[in-house]
């Protein structure tokens, strides 16, 4: 299956709030993430649609040179700043700094995306031109986005330089 062409886009930075947990591929935290975010969410925003973010940051670039399922990263679920008058203070801020992004269109279930990623960085990267930014990885889910649902859509943003 062919990757849709990317657009690439330099970020001006922007900051997110939110809550995060160390994780591990091997020890996948992401749907407890979720479980805790959505309620703080709720009470702050009520049911006003805006875009949610799941965010990584990784250490450093030897994660994906030295790729080993069972090293941690930073995993985030998290809103834009801009959308609360006042930080709850169960949230954390995370400022994404100013850089490039490839950012794929992804269509399809949470279970088929570990492929999706999987032919970004093993077939598109290498054959780009660019190389990987050491900056957090994004997934931003809008208005399409549906939870397991194979009609879903959400936008990958991978830093790169």
């Amino acid at each position: 299956m062919l990757l849709p062409e990317p657009k690439i886009l330099i970020s001006e930075g922007f900051s997110l709030i939110g809550i995060s947990t160390e994780m591990s591929f091997a020890e996948n935290k992401t749907g407890q993430l979720w479980q805790k975010f959505i309620p703080l969410k709720m009470s702050i925003l009520g049911k006003k649609q805006i875009d949610l973010f799941s965010v990584e940051v990784y250490k450093d670039l030897s994660f994906f040179s030295n790729f080993n399922p069972t090293a941690n990263f930073t995993k985030w679920a998290a809103i834009r700043k801009e959308e609360v008058e006042k930080v709850p203070s169960e949230f954390e801020i995370l400022e994404i700094p100013k850089g490039k992004y490839a950012i794929f269109n992804y269509k399809g279930s949470s279970s088929e995306a570990p492929q999706f990623y999987q032919r970004i960085f093993q077939q598109w990267l290498p054959s780009s031109g660019f190389l990987l930014d050491n900056r957090p990885h994004l997934a931003i889910m809008g208005e399409k986005y549906k939870n397991n649902d194979p009609t879903s859509e959400e936008k990958i943003w991978i830093p790169i330089q």
